[in-house]
């Protein structure tokens, strides 16, 4: 390393690309660690982000470009909601800025933003294929560059990151794991042990000592007997006290653990890795919200923050509750009077609200980790035996579990609730976490229920009919705070009916979810333009309100569908088949998600990008109506 130092001017604002890092001392990179923590802290401040998770692994990020050569050497980030230092540090500083902003930098790894993204991640577990994968492609091709997965501690929770270390371990390509533990703290009796003496028991120096004393032995009388209890001596403390030894048994030598917070000792261990002609997975333990005192206590609340006051840690809360606490909410209050409910999360209590049920029913709630499939699975059985489960799961990671909402809970007809949340457009997280798949990827299953509420009264009663239905049944809900409306009691809804909101006799429009009151107010709008509309709250996407729509087809000129999902196979695809099925063809138009990847942004430019908002639904319609009678 470089000695060289800069006065007065920010270490950070030198690194250009990861090269420049190579001109840095050791304390020099000590100091920038402590200027990108506080960039990242600025910045998630004022457009929310995964802070907790990124302040972990500022070290680990600099090392990992320290000692591998990207894009040469190939760093496939799982997740990649903890790559903000690694963007900061690839030439994209000066639009840090616009972390998550419509038009700005994603949140996630984007190999369309840069070449230094490999891979391209925003949900977990991934990254252990995908690099196997790389590896493999590698020496096929007689190639010669380094591949490193840097996953997780809660990935590994998901079932196909097991599926991948099995198959790593058979084929046993050279390919480096990097294991961020940032939930598992060292134990008191090691804690006190310094990084430096984790790298001497973990990494090579150790390995070339071992191997010197056994050649020693293997040359004094008793030497072998010895080195044979040395060996069963040293076989039992590894199965006692090194977590790695399931690692070994599958095929993957195992080094650690490593303190993740020292560059100078990961640098030191990703250079032991590099030896090796098989793989290797360094056990690293990290701290998330490292450097920012409320994110190291409360990690969990800051692991996908909302924007905050950095000098408190406070969030910058509405006056409203999201949907999703309503639903939670509603669930401790039905579970109050029924010992059947059960509720079940995939490693997010927080975000789907169920922390507060986890309060109140500690032994009636489940968190099983990022294991979407095996959620579903788990509720099917719990069904099988008479409970009630209520399975949480975000829409874009409930596409994981789709073979067992088929295979499972279709054709069993299982009695399971699933909370599908952050139905719709869901802003800042981008292309993978848009909700806007989940009707039409659902009601093509036989028996299943979808619904979804025009406001938290709804929503409640929704939750209330769902738990009742005998068979599996969706309640969608955005990613928003409520309407604000009283909140009246509980009452079960005839399932597959409708309700007519406003009457006219020029266009039928039928909306579903978070589209309808929009689709009144634009009827409003339309009213002032001499267009009389009708609108019906469909409530349901499967089954539908046939009776209804049939009959008001029949009764007006135009018929609109308004939803927050992709058109391609969802409500307005519903109702159109219903209508071709009975030989009703009036004029149709069909408002939603067009069939493209939504990009991140706040959910209201989303929202006005796709006329999802009342002028826009408003301003479609009366085209559309104007059009239809000029043709008339």
């Amino acid at each position: 390393m470089a000695d060289k130092k800069h006065h007065g001017e920010s270490i950070l604002e030198r690194i250009n690309t990861p090269e420049d890092l190579r001109k840095l001392s050791w304390e020099e990179l000590n100091s920038l660690a402590v200027e990108i923590r506080k960039r990242i802290i600025e910045v998630v401040s004022e457009t929310g982000g995964h802070l907790a998770s990124n302040l972990g692994t500022v070290e680990l990020t600099l090392a990992l470009h320290l000692s591998f050569n990207v894009p040469r050497d190939k760093i496939i980030w799982d997740v990649g909601h903890q790559t903000y230092t690694h963007k900061l540090i690839t030439g994209r500083r000066d639009r840090f800025h616009t972390l998550r902003q419509y038009g700005g930098m994603s949140g996630f790894t984007t190999p369309e933003e840069s070449p230094y993204d490999i891979y391209g991640a925003g949900h977990a577990s991934t990254a252990l294929s995908a690099a196997l994968g790389m590896a493999v492609a590698r020496d096929l091709k007689g190639e010669d560059f380094h591949v490193v997965a840097v996953v997780g501690d809660g990935s590994l929770t998901g079932g196909v990151a097991l599926e991948a270390l099995n198959n790593i371990g058979y084929l046993k390509k050279p390919l480096i794991i990097i294991l961020n533990d940032n939930k598992m703290s060292i134990s008191p009796n090691v804690g006190a042990i310094p990084g430096y003496l984790n790298y001497i028991i973990s990494g090579q120096f150790y390995l070339k000592v071992k191997e010197h004393v056994a050649s020693i032995l293997d040359h004094l009388p008793g030497g072998k007997k010895m080195l044979e209890m040395g060996r069963s001596v040293e076989d039992s403390l590894k199965r006692i006290f090194v977590p790695g030894m399931l690692f070994e048994q599958l095929g993957i030598k195992y080094i650690g653990p490593i303190s993740g917070h020292s560059i100078r000792y990961l640098v030191k261990s990703f250079e032991d890795a590099k030896k090796y002609k098989y793989p290797v997975l360094l056990h690293v333990v990290t701290k998330k919200g490292k450097g920012y005192k409320p994110a190291e206590k409360a990690a969990n609340l800051f692991h996908s923050s909302p924007k905050f006051d950095v000098s408190t840690g406070k969030f910058l809360k509405k006056p409203l509750p999201s949907y999703s606490q309503v639903f939670s909410r509603t669930l401790v209050e039905l579970a109050e009077n029924d010992e059947r409910i059960i509720a079940i999360t995939a490693a997010m209590p927080e975000g789907t609200g169920l922390i507060e049920f986890a309060k109140r029913f500690p032994q009636r709630f489940f968190d099983v980790g990022i294991a979407e499939q095996h959620a579903v699975l788990f509720a099917a059985g719990l069904a099988k035996e008479g409970m009630l489960p209520v399975a949480a799961i975000y829409s874009t990671f409930l596409q994981r579990a789709y073979d067992m909402l088929y295979h499972d809970l279709a054709i069993m007809k299982l009695q399971v609730t699933i909370g599908i949340d952050r139905a719709g457009l869901v802003g800042g997280d981008g292309p993978t976490h848009q909700g806007i798949f989940d009707m039409a990827y659902l009601r093509i299953f036989p028996g299943f229920v979808i619904m979804a509420p025009k406001d938290e009264n709804e929503l409640r009663n929704m939750i209330y009919t769902s738990l009742y239905y005998p068979g599996p049944s969706t309640v969608r809900y955005p990613r928003d705070y409520v309407v604000g409306v009283e909140l009246e009691p509980v009452k079960k809804l005839e399932i597959g009916k409708g309700e007519v909101l406003l009457r006219g006799e020029d266009v039928l429009i039928l909306a579903v979810g978070t589209m309808v009151y929009p689709s009144l107010k634009a009827a409003e709008l339309l009213k002032k333009r001499g267009v009389k509309a009708t609108v019906v709250n469909a409530r349901f996407i499967k089954p539908l309100d046939e009776g209804l729509i049939l009959d008001m087809a029949r009764n007006h000129s135009c018929v609109v569908t308004v939803e927050e999902g992709i058109l391609e196979g969802g409500f307005g695809s519903a109702v159109r088949e219903l209508l071709d099925s009975h030989g009703i063809y009036p004029p149709f138009m069909r408002i939603g998600v067009p069939s493209v990847f939504v990009p991140h942004g706040a959910r209201k430019i989303l929202l006005e990008n796709y006329g999802l908002t009342p002028e826009g639904i408003a301003s479609r319609t009366m085209e559309f109506v104007k059009n239809e009678q000029k043709k008339g």
